[in-house]
């Protein structure tokens, strides 16, 4: 196929009907856009995890950003449930407890069952906990411990979403730990957190294939207390911060490229606590765990305290509109973002 250009040489243009000069306007828009600019998803289901004193351990659920029809996706224990980009399917870790230990878990939010337990890629090297989606479903990105045999393997790794297989390493964190966070729209970088020498739980983005590893934030921005999650527009990294080890965590946004950090002031209601407030202030609480709504417009976060409850809210993404989700209390890990996918809304 010609490019656009080739119309318009040799005196063409005079020739090109109006219908033609529009396809070729719109082939040149296409074409400029930027890499991770793809369409915006509808906002969905609401995934999280919740304490189940049966197991003693975190079981998934579902629920409706308006607080509706909030359903346990199975019966069983699996923690950190992240929708596929088409909103059919769950990731969870890592496994059911009793049984034989995987890698991850693909559950069907629909017909309440788990589809298939992913097996471990490397079990003799490698302890695996794979959740993270590509944007076109086919890979999971993994936490990964090396072996008491070979525990310079640790590092975040990719597997198959299919069977487990493809094993291919992305990062190195011999003696310390790298968690994926999400990746970028058009899926060639990963955003992650490092916990390590250089710096205790910082963001760092990676190139898909492992190259180009460089860090957003850095200690003196406070400790990152969970993962990241990247906005549907590509250009954004949200995710919450232990500014000072005397307050709780609040919200803050970054340009992926490291520019631009800031703390997201969530609007609330006279007399109740703020983000980030002291820890000294047994009424008070934090905002944790956040990312974003599939078009981009929302954030759904924790938010609340040890003696208080913690439940999900959602935000807009300046601030305003705060809104209760759960108020079942919520226990969730918190750096495992609750995750806003685009499964159909629950209706009946």
């Amino acid at each position: 196929m010609s490019s656009p250009s080739c119309a318009l040489r040799g005196g063409g243009f005079a020739r090109l009907t109006l219908g033609a000069l529009a396809a070729v306007a719109l082939l040149l828009a296409v074409m400029s856009m930027p890499a991770a600019a793809r369409p915006l998803g509808h906002n969905g289901e609401i995934a999280f995890g919740r304490y189940d004193p049966f197991f003693d351990d975190t079981v998934p659920y579902t629920i409706n950003p308006d607080g509706t029809h909030e359903q346990q996706v199975v019966h069983l224990p699996f923690e950190a449930p992240h929708f596929s980009p088409d909103g059919m399917r769950l990731a969870a870790c890592c496994g059911v407890s009793g049984a034989t230990h995987g890698a991850a878990a693909v559950l069907d939010p629909d017909s309440h069952t788990v589809r298939a337990i992913l097996p471990q890629p490397d079990p003799e090297n490698l302890d695996a906990y794979c959740t993270v989606w590509s944007p076109d479903g086919a890979r999971l990105a993994c936490e990964a411990f090396g072996t008491a045999s070979d525990p310079s393997r640790t590092g975040i790794y990719t597997i198959r979403s299919s069977d487990g297989g493809g094993l291919r390493r992305l990062t190195s964190a011999p003696g310390g730990d790298d968690h994926p966070g999400d990746y970028s729209p058009d899926g060639r970088r990963l955003a992650i957190v490092r916990d390590g020498a250089s710096c205790f739980r910082c963001v760092y983005v990676v190139n898909a294939n492992g190259t180009g590893l460089h860090p957003v934030t850095s200690p003196s921005d406070g400790v990152v207390s969970s993962d990241p999650s990247w906005s549907p527009r590509g250009n954004m990294l949200v995710f919450s911060v232990l500014a000072t080890p005397d307050v709780h965590s609040s919200l803050w946004v970054v340009h992926s490229d490291g520019s631009d950090l800031h703390e997201i002031h969530v609007q609330v209601a006279p007399g109740q606590y703020e983000c980030g407030a002291p820890k000294a202030d047994p009424t008070a609480g934090g905002c944790f765990a956040p990312s974003w709504s599939p078009d981009g417009k929302k954030i759904v976060f924790g938010r609340g305290g040890d003696t208080l409850g913690r439940n999900i809210f959602t935000v807009n993404a300046d601030g305003s509109g705060l809104f209760q989700v759960t108020h079942g209390g919520v226990s969730q890990l918190n750096n495992d973002p609750y995750d806003w996918g685009t499964h159909p809304l629950a209706t009946g």
